[in-house]
C-alpha cells in the first residue's frame, strides 16, 4: 500500500523520441515539427524549442517555423550558461576559492531574471578593471560574449512565470537512453544502415508503438512474398 504522504513524482506520457545518424539536422527538426504539428494542427498551444545554443540547430528550428508561420519560443538550456558562468569565475578567483561560488549564484540569479545583457557587461567590465591580460580574461570574455550572443534565447523570467522548461536534462537522459545504451556499448561496431534501423526500432518501442509497427510490418511482408508476387497469375484448381 502506498503511503499516501509520498508524493508520487509525475510521469511523462504521450513521449516521442527520434533520432537519426543518416539524417542531416533539418530533416530531423523538420520530422519534429511534423510531430508537433499533427497534435496541434490549428497552432493553439505555445510551441518551445529547448536548444543547447549550437546556431545551425537555432538557425534550422528558426527557418521551419517561419516557413510554417508559427510563432515560436526559444529557450537556451540554463545548465549550458551555468557553464559559461563557472569558466568567468576561474579568470577572477583560484581553483577551489569560496568566493567563487557566491559570484557565481549571484549572476546565475541574475541571468534568471532576464538580465543576460547586463550580467555580460558586468563581467567584462570586472576583467578590464582588475587589468587582466588577454589570456587571463579570456574565459570572462568568452562568457560575455556567449551571453549576448543568446541574449534573445535567455529570457528566463518569462519562462519561469508561464512553466516552461529551461533546462535539457530529461532531452540528455533520452539521449542517453534512445542511442547510447546501445550504441555506445564498449567494443561494438556499427555500420550507419544497421545503426539508423537499430534507432528507429528502439525509438517505436520508446514511444509506444512498437506492436503497431510489427503488426503494420507483418501485413507489408505477406503482401510483398505473396499477394504482390501472386496478384497477376492465374491458379489452376483442379476440378
Amino acid at each position: 500500500m502506498v503511503d499516501p504522504a509520498i508524493q508520487v513524482p509525475p510521469e511523462a506520457k504521450n513521449k516521442w523520441l527520434s533520432a537519426s545518424v543518416l539524417d542531416d539536422a533539418a530533416s530531423v527538426i523538420r520530422a519534429a515539427f511534423d510531430e508537433t504539428e499533427r497534435r496541434d494542427p490549428s497552432h493553439e498551444r505555445t510551441w518551445i524549442a529547448l536548444v543547447d545554443g549550437a546556431c545551425h540547430q537555432i538557425d534550422r528550428i528558426k527557418a521551419e517555423a517561419k516557413a510554417r508561420e508559427i510563432d515560436l519560443e526559444t529557450v537556451c538550456d540554463f545548465v549550458h550558461v551555468m557553464e559559461y558562468i563557472w569558466s568567468a569565475a576561474w579568470s577572477f578567483f583560484s581553483e577551489g576559492d569560496p568566493a567563487a561560488e557566491a559570484w557565481v549564484a549571484d549572476k546565475a540569479l541574475s541571468v534568471l531574471c532576464g538580465q543576460a545583457p547586463t550580467v555580460a557587461a558586468s563581467i567584462r567590465r570586472k576583467a578590464t578593471c582588475l587589468g587582466l591580460e588577454p589570456d587571463e580574461r579570456k574565459n570572462a570574455d568568452t562568457c560575455a560574449d556567449y551571453l549576448l550572443a543568446k541574449k534573445d534565447y535567455l529570457h528566463y523570467d518569462r519562462a519561469l512565470g508561464q512553466g516552461w522548461p529551461i533546462g535539457t536534462g530529461v532531452i540528455e537522459g533520452a539521449v542517453r537512453h534512445l542511442v547510447k545504451d546501445r550504441l555506445d556499448l564498449t567494443g561494438s561496431r556499427w555500420g550507419l544502415q544497421g545503426a539508423e534501423s537499430i534507432l528507429k526500432l528502439r525509438a517505436l518501442r520508446t514511444n509506444g508503438d512498437f506492436e503497431s509497427y510489427w503488426k503494420f510490418h507483418l501485413d507489408r511482408e505477406r503482401h510483398r512474398a505473396h499477394e504482390a508476387r501472386y496478384a497477376n497469375t492465374a491458379i489452376p484448381r483442379a476440378a
